[in-house]
């Protein structure tokens, strides 16, 4: 696998389509509800069509995209229920599930790709992160607020990450831009990126020239 870059909080098909064909691995929607970029699992249904009628305007199949469905302390079954509808193959916990929670989805859903988010606060909250590495496909380092769980444009001390190197891929999120992601990924060395508040106009209005700007920078390094 080679480095991921994941936008996250899509919401509109022809942007989850323009997004994918300036090079985005990965489309992350927000299934948590009465959140400013909150979608239904058939409007992620919808995004996840469009892509597949629009192979033949020069999109990769879209099976080549990972979908992720972001939820947060959401039962099992409503996972697989979303799963379902929406055609996800990629699951991000972003709330305080547990270790027991990540087996009990993980026997559910055992073809879909389990993401565990970690929003550190403290250099102390990285020993969290290896209690799931073997429990997960991938975890997701976010920043901590206090108030909001994504998206808040808050940095993580990407210096303080030099050395974290779990047995599991892991990505870097928070507060990543056009401007600063190569600095983060160089201090840092994720697997890959996610990206959401940084290329946005608004909550879930995303900035296709930011996305460009964005594939731009990375390709110095891809």
């Amino acid at each position: 696998m080679g480095f991921r870059v994941k936008i996250c909080g899509i919401t509109q098909p022809e942007q989850g389509a323009a997004i994918v064909r300036l090079g985005a691995s990965a489309l992350g929607f927000i299934c948590v509800a009465k959140t400013p970029r909150y979608v239904s699992p058939e409007q992620i249904r919808a995004v996840v069509d469009y892509l597949s009628h629009a192979q033949e305007r020069g999109l990769p199949p879209e099976l080549w995209v990972d979908r992720v469905g972001v939820f947060v302390d959401a039962s099992v079954r409503e996972i697989e229920r979303v799963a379902t509808i929406a055609h996800l193959n990629s699951v991000q916990l972003h709330g305080a599930e547990s270790l027991e929670f990540c087996e009990q989805l993980r026997a559910t859903l055992p073809t879909i790709e389990i993401i565990k988010a970690l929003r550190i606060r403290t250099p102390e909250a990285l020993s969290q992160a290896h209690l799931y590495q073997n429990r997960v496909d991938t975890l997701l380092l976010d920043a901590y607020h206090p108030n909001l769980l994504g998206g808040t444009g808050a940095t993580l001390d990407w210096s303080a990450l030099a050395k974290f190197r779990p047995e599991c891929p892991w990505l870097l999120a928070g507060g990543l831009t056009p401007e600063n992601v190569l600095e983060a990924i160089h201090l840092a060395c994720p697997h890959g990126v996610d990206l959401s508040s940084g290329v946005e106009n608004a909550p879930g209005d995303k900035n296709l020239e930011r996305v460009a700007q964005l594939f731009a920078q990375l390709q110095k390094i891809m």
